[in-house]
């Protein structure tokens, strides 16, 4: 009689040398991208729905970095608050803006460090959209479109511009982020004919329009004067479309694909990951952040542990890189 065999999986989970061993998903430092909120004018200002964040002035971002680097953190990504906004967010191109600025005094202090420009309009333009919006007498305005609707092809041209501006001062990788159809290629097509064929487009592929950026809209200043984003950003209830938008991104030039919010669309992260060899990456936004905290303000979690779980999930899920607000912190708890 043949001795029925009992698989025991717990075998490889007996002591902490064997988890380890074995372990599938790994977490570093080098995984996340840190952002950093750059202001024109002023001083630091704490952040209070991000805690532990500050909007910097340009002079602190240089020491910034440098603490980054040491921790093993490879890149960042810049936000900037600009001292003037106007319709058509034109700090975003100035070459003297806060964003350029900042690349400079960044890439001087540490070269090496990967630099990521956020290329959106919506902390730029006094009415918190994404682009040029339609506006009766404005010369972009198009009657057969509603009033304040995102204008698409006209935005695609301030985008290429400001790309251009902003690896001119140093940016290693442009990441447009607004969902306007045909940003990659213009963006692309824009940085190629400036001689900058080198730097790399890193695209919100799938950016949904989510309940989860409240705090985001606190720290850069962005929050829409009218209406909302839902005529751009991405249905939370569509996965079909995620993927859609991925392709046509990575067709038009895409180096890398992000997915964004990252914990609520873990199966768009893997719907991505398994339908391209492109570096797909994840932004675990400023409210699923601000949760934790919450929560782990109120003892309800223990906050290394539990945001450590999260990351290693988007991880897991397929992402291989995570722009995240614990980024610095993930990074000492990793080290200790």
């Amino acid at each position: 009689m043949t001795e029925r065999l009992i698989e025991r999986p717990r075998r490889l989970r007996r002591t902490e040398a064997l988890r380890e061993l074995v372990r599938e998903t790994r977490l570093a430092p080098s995984d996340f991208i840190c952002p950093i909120f750059v202001r024109a004018e002023g001083e630091r200002r704490p952040i209070p729905s991000l805690p532990g964040h500050a909007q910097l002035p340009v002079a602190e971002v240089p020491a910034k970095a440098r603490e980054l680097w040491s921790l093993g953190i490879r890149a960042v990504i810049l936000f900037g608050i600009p001292a003037r906004k106007d319709p058509y967010g034109s700090e975003n191109k100035d070459p003297d803006g806060v964003v350029p600025r900042a690349l400079r005094a960044m890439k001087d202090a540490v070269p090496e460090m990967v630099a990521v420009s956020d290329m959106c309009f919506c902390e730029y333009t006094d009415h918190g959209h994404c682009g040029i919006v339609n506006r009766r007498g404005d010369p972009h305005y198009d009657p057969h479109l509603p009033e304040g609707y995102l204008l698409n092809d006209p935005t695609l041209e301030l985008l290429a511009q400001a790309s251009v501006v902003h690896a001119e001062a140093g940016a290693d990788v442009i990441a447009p982020s607004g969902m306007v159809d045909g940003m990659v290629a213009a963006i692309r097509r824009g940085l190629d004919e400036a001689g900058f064929a080198h730097t790399v487009v890193m695209s919100y592929a799938t950016k949904f329009a989510s309940h989860f950026y409240g705090p985001f809209r606190d720290a850069a200043e962005s929050p829409p004067r009218f209406g909302d984003r839902r005529g751009y950003q991405m249905d939370p209830a569509n996965r079909r479309e995620a993927l859609r938008e991925a392709l046509l991104d990575a067709r038009e030039g895409a180096d890398i694909l992000m997915v964004k919010p990252a914990l609520p669309y873990l199966d768009v992260i893997l719907e991505v990951r398994r339908h391209t060899r492109l570096p797909v990456a994840a932004y675990q936004v400023s409210g699923e952040y601000a949760m934790l905290r919450a929560a782990a303000d109120r003892g309800w979690v223990p906050l290394p542990d539990a945001a450590l779980e999260t990351l290693v999930a988007i991880r897991r899920a397929g992402a291989d890189l995570i722009l995240t607000y614990f980024a610095e912190e993930a990074a000492r708890w990793l080290l200790s």
